[in-house]
């Protein structure tokens, strides 16, 4: 998880204080977070992941699509035979 967290960061070029400022933590709990030395709290997680519009799922590695769900959902309705979920 902590790589997915720290490329996204860093492909929107943002910084760990900037991050840290957003979900009201200090610099070196998110940088631990990045590095895996701590778990992050879920309500952190769905932040993050609203934060980068992306899934707690992908953030978590259970996907790799990067689009929330209810992106997908919209995609589905436009076109039935490219996914199906």
């Amino acid at each position: 998880m902590e790589t997915r967290i720290k490329n996204l960061r860093e492909d929107n070029d943002y910084t760990q204080k900037q991050i840290s400022k957003f979900l009201n933590i200090s610099q070196v709990a998110y940088s631990y977070y990045e590095l895996n030395k701590r778990s992050i709290p879920l309500e952190l997680l769905c932040k993050l992941a609203d934060f980068y519009n992306t899934s707690v799922d992908y953030l978590l590695y259970r996907t790799n699509i990067r689009t929330p769900y209810s992106d997908i959902s919209i995609i589905k309705k436009s076109n039935k035979d490219s996914i199906t979920i």
